[in-house]
């Protein structure tokens, strides 16, 4: 069975950090995905936009907690739950969160980050062309010659052996 969660989106508040009565942290973020259709009969782009609830634990939390703000762009692998729980009221409640087991900061580092250790990933690979001069041929170890089997030294006469 797999349950696996992929998704990139921006960030529509602050995240919620919470520490719990035993020190581990956790992270809240609302995140939006937003999926765009083309209507050929009426030549118009159609917007849908979803959000998610994604929470994050312990070191990723740490992580948000530093790095992530409204408007960050974020990439998010994990697993999709289910919760319901009833409430005060008696009504029945239902949500459904996403658990982070992956977190990647999308896009340019944010405005007012001090931080030196923020490494934002490229949205896009860049690459640049190498000069033809840094490609060295690889070195590869100079083969060694196999060892020749020697055929066993005969002291004696023939005629001595036992079989």
């Amino acid at each position: 069975m797999i349950n696996k969660v992929i998704l990139v989106g921006n960030v529509g508040a602050d995240p919620e950090i919470r520490s719990l009565e035993n020190g581990v942290k956790t992270a809240r973020v609302r995140l939006a995905t937003t999926e765009r259709y083309f209507n050929r009969q009426t030549n118009e782009t159609t917007e849908n936009t979803e959000w998610h609830t994604i929470i994050l634990w312990r070191g990723l939390a740490d992580v948000v907690d530093k790095y992530v703000r409204k408007g960050s762009q974020l990439y998010i692998e994990g697993s999709i739950h289910y919760r319901d729980w009833q409430g005060n009221d008696g009504q029945r409640h239902f949500v459904t969160e996403i658990t982070a087991s992956e977190l990647k900061l999308l896009g340019r580092r944010p405005e007012g980050s001090q931080s030196q250790n923020y490494q934002p990933q490229p949205q896009q690979p860049q690459y640049a062309r190498q000069p033809q001069a840094e490609y060295a041929a690889p070195q590869y170890p100079t083969p060694q010659p196999t060892p020749q089997p020697v055929a066993p030294t005969v002291v004696g006469d023939e005629d001595d052996l036992p079989f």
